[in-house]
């Protein structure tokens, strides 16, 4: 047996050794909590909220993002698809890059085909082929950020289309091919 004082310098250097190994930084420079990816979200049309963490280390959810799916869906139908998981990286670092963590106001995600076909009827503004047919795309204000800064900020990312609707106040965001309006 060991004597009681050797049995305190185990336990006291097990517990500093576990202290130094939750605070060393990972790969990267970032720690464990820094590898998760959340979102949160509310949706203008439907009153819904959502916080979801969608994404640790490099592994997506599924079970998050089928949630972010049917969340996103055409609120006017209730259909969903599969929502591109870049577009959640891409208004993750956005946002991040903005230096919050707010709540994004979601106006549109995820149109259904006839859905999209009626916004084509009503406004000239709607594409036939539109990112949000293919859930590719988000309509969208960050709270606490004015809009303008929000789309001067995705515009420096080159990652995708931005598109600015001032008198409406939200930005489109999509993972197509790089261009802006």
């Amino acid at each position: 047996m060991y004597p009681a004082t050797h049995h305190f310098r185990t336990t006291r250097a097990l517990r500093t050794c576990a202290i130094a190994l939750l605070l060393l930084p990972l790969q990267g420079g970032h720690t464990a909590i820094d590898n998760e990816r959340a979102l949160k979200f509310f949706h203008t049309h439907t009153g819904e909220s959502l916080e979801i963490v969608y994404r640790r280390e490099e592994q997506y959810i599924p079970e998050a993002l089928v949630e972010i799916n049917n969340f996103l869906s055409d609120f006017r139908t209730g259909d969903a698809t599969d929502m591109d998981p870049e577009l959640f990286d891409l208004i993750f670092e956005i946002r991040d890059a903005l230096g919050s963590d707010a709540t994004f106001e979601v106006i549109s995600a995820y149109r259904s085909p006839k859905t999209n076909e009626m916004l084509r009827q009503r406004s000239g503004g709607v594409a036939r082929n539109s990112q949000h047919v293919l859930g590719k795309a988000i309509d969208i204000r960050l709270r606490g950020v004015k809009s303008s800064q929000l789309r001067d900020t995705a515009i420096s990312m080159q990652r995708g289309g931005v598109g600015y609707y001032e008198s409406s106040d939200f930005v489109h965001i999509d993972t197509g091919r790089v261009r802006r309006w």
